[in-house]
């Protein structure tokens, strides 16, 4: 008779018996196995045979007598520092939440862990009393510890451990006179740690990467979701050699110290990825500031409907796309997405019978099928000249980067007024503000009325996290109508709030358009060739029925999509 059938079932496993959680006979081959593999019988029970993970860990609370705590409720960044290895951590599957005095509370999901609490108090040399946590919480909670640990903020001491030397990333190599201004800059560490800087930014979705050298101390910060973070404090002597790695790495004059520089990285994640870096250097009181701006070729690619456009502001822009000649301009302020909205736009258009050409200060994506030019006013080659070049050599469709004076403008406009369909940007708040810039520029009325035929202006918002965003069932009705809200807004609303968990930063994670998409009507073109100002033109899109950005972000929180506070924080009421 097989010892394993007729082993007494106790302790934890007795009690989910008595409870009628399982069976008597996964019971007895759970323990068994849990033995065998050395891991908690709750972590075996939950993962591998499904059992009710938040039942477990209220009968193990009644069981032991232990305070059953909310997890998630902890944040990784406030946990004791430096007190257990992640190795440990992982390997008993138990984690220390926090100190008082001389005792250290350990979060287990299985009470009879008694080995996990022995060996950290064999470690840190402090007395561990167990806390009870839900088995699923606490393997998030851990995975998103550890990979903090393995992350940037681990400093440059821990770097040996990583694969970071293999990440193939195409620069330029440092001459030997380049090598001896570097002062170490080869120096394993600082190659590793700058590699692991660029795959954590990857990572946690970042979009550009900030190196800041300051009297006293030197810092690292993310953007992440439009909001700067700090992730990690490398020693203020650093300062040099960080700065002097990227700019080899991006292919600029590492003896050059005195003006700002531009340069690129690319890096080779697989075969068919790569990230590129757009890469500017500072001179700054205190040393070198590196800015590198993160572009990802996958962002041109993703499909219009992935961009957050209303139905109606989608059809908008896609009927301007279908058309042969006219203009289509998109305004916001610098990382509002303008690039990716262009590049989208082109990805639909870049068929093998259209000859598309764009002129752009630098080139952000590489698209194949589009000649693309990265502009370059130090040799004579501005938007204007690239313009002058394209409409000699049969263009169906031309790109330009930004308008950013007359004679580039007059251009774009003459171009579009002779069977080509052009796209551009400008730094402007509004649609109609992008109408009165181009007058003020001195391009005439008439020109931007026939020429002109879309305009999008748009920003960038945080999207609430849908795994704990929850309904803001506390605002009163009048303080939603006073941020703007009508009754058409609130029919079917359904108004969140961020909340925070584990698989988010304070409520939020990623972020979509919100947009003012405005169609240049008879109505708003004869405003335009009466040069109406931008208070006249908004107010005529209005009642033409396009909404503001305004009104587009309250459709967005009214979708459950973005929170309040982002309404005020991307747009003027």
């Amino acid at each position: 008779m097989n010892d394993s059938a007729t082993a007494p079932i106790s302790g934890l496993a007795g009690r989910l018996v008595a409870d009628g959680l399982i069976a008597a006979e996964l019971a007895r081959e759970a323990q068994q196995i849990a033995r065998t593999d050395s891991v908690p019988l709750v972590k075996y029970l939950v993962e591998q045979r499904n059992v009710d993970s938040k039942k477990i860990a209220e009968l193990a609370s009644l069981e032991f007598g232990v305070p059953l705590i909310d997890i998630e409720a902890f944040n990784t960044d406030l946990l004791p520092e430096g007190l257990v290895e992640p190795g440990l951590v992982t390997k008993h599957h138990a984690i220390p939440l926090y100190r008082r005095g001389n005792r250290l509370f350990v979060a287990v999901s299985d009470p009879t862990n008694l080995e996990a609490l022995d060996e950290i108090k064999f470690n840190t040399g402090i007395s561990t009393d167990g806390v009870l946590v839900e088995e699923k919480a606490l393997t998030v909670f851990i995975t998103k510890w550890v990979e903090s640990q393995d992350s940037i903020g681990g400093g440059l001491d821990d770097l040996d451990s990583g694969d970071f030397d293999d990440i193939d990333i195409e620069s330029g190599e440092p001459t030997d006179a380049e090598a001896d201004a570097g002062d170490g800059l080869d120096e394993t560490p600082i190659v590793r740690f700058v590699n692991k800087v660029l795959v954590d930014a990857i990572k946690q979705g970042a979009s550009d990467i900030h190196f800041e050298p300051y009297e006293k101390d030197y810092r690292v910060r993310f953007r992440t979701d439009g909001v700067l973070r700090e992730v990690v404090k490398p020693p203020k002597n650093l300062a040099p050699r960080l700065a002097a790695r990227l700019k080899v790495m991006s292919q600029m004059d590492i003896s050059e110290r005195r003006i700002p520089q531009d340069g690129r990285i690319q890096m080779k994640l697989s075969r068919n990825r790569a990230i590129d870096f757009r890469v500017n250097t500072l001179p700054t009181l205190f040393g070198e500031k590196v800015v590198l701006r993160i572009l990802d070729p996958s962002s041109a690619t993703m499909g219009i409907d992935a961009l957050g456009y209303e139905e109606d502001q989608k059809q908008m822009y896609l009927d301007a796309l279908s058309k042969p000649q006219g203009m289509i301009l998109v305004t916001g302020p610098t990382g509002s997405g303008k690039t990716v909205s262009l590049y989208t736009g082109l990805n639909i258009l870049n068929q093998p019978e259209r000859n598309i050409s764009t002129a752009e200060d630098p080139v952000e994506i590489n698209m194949s099928g589009i000649n693309q030019v990265h502009v370059n006013p130090k040799v004579g080659l501005n938007f204007a000249e690239a313009l002058r070049s394209f409409l000699r050599q049969d263009p169906d469709i031309i790109m330009v980067g930004e308008i950013r004076d007359l004679e580039t403008a007059e251009i774009s406009i003459k171009a579009a007024q002779t069977g080509h369909l052009v796209l551009s940007t400008l730094h402007t708040n509004s649609a109609a503000e992008t109408i009165t810039r181009l007058l003020n520029m001195g391009v005439p009325s008439f020109n931007v009325a026939t020429s002109v035929d879309l305009i999008i202006a748009q920003r960038l918002a945080r999207r609430l996290c849908k795994e704990c965003s929850t309904p803001a069932t506390d605002i009163p009705e009048e303080a939603l109508r006073k941020l703007g809200f009508t009754d058409e807004i609130l029919d079917g609303a359904t108004i969140m709030k961020p909340v925070g968990c584990s698989n988010c930063k304070d409520g939020y994670k990623g972020r979509v358009g919100v947009y003012e998409v405005v169609r240049i009507t008879p109505e708003i073109a004869a405003m335009i060739l009466e040069e109406g100002n931008s208070l006249e033109i908004s107010k005529a899109a209005r009642e033409e029925g396009f909404d503001d950005l305004r009104t587009s972000a309250l459709k967005k929180a009214a979708q459950g999509l973005i929170s309040l506070e982002e309404i005020s924080r991307i747009t003027v009421d």
